[in-house]
């Protein structure tokens, strides 16, 4: 779930997010479905 993370936030950067934080939020909302997605496979 943090690989998640941390690809979607260095995906956001590379692909031109405006700053940092809009990175991590992309972030953030990867690590919610990794979360879901492990969550609900159960």
């Amino acid at each position: 779930m943090v690989g998640a993370f941390i690809a979607a936030t260095l995906l956001a950067e590379a692909l031109g997010a405006i700053n940092l934080g809009t990175a991590l939020a992309f972030g953030q909302i990867a690590f919610l479905i990794a979360a879901a997605f492990v969550i609900l496979r159960r």
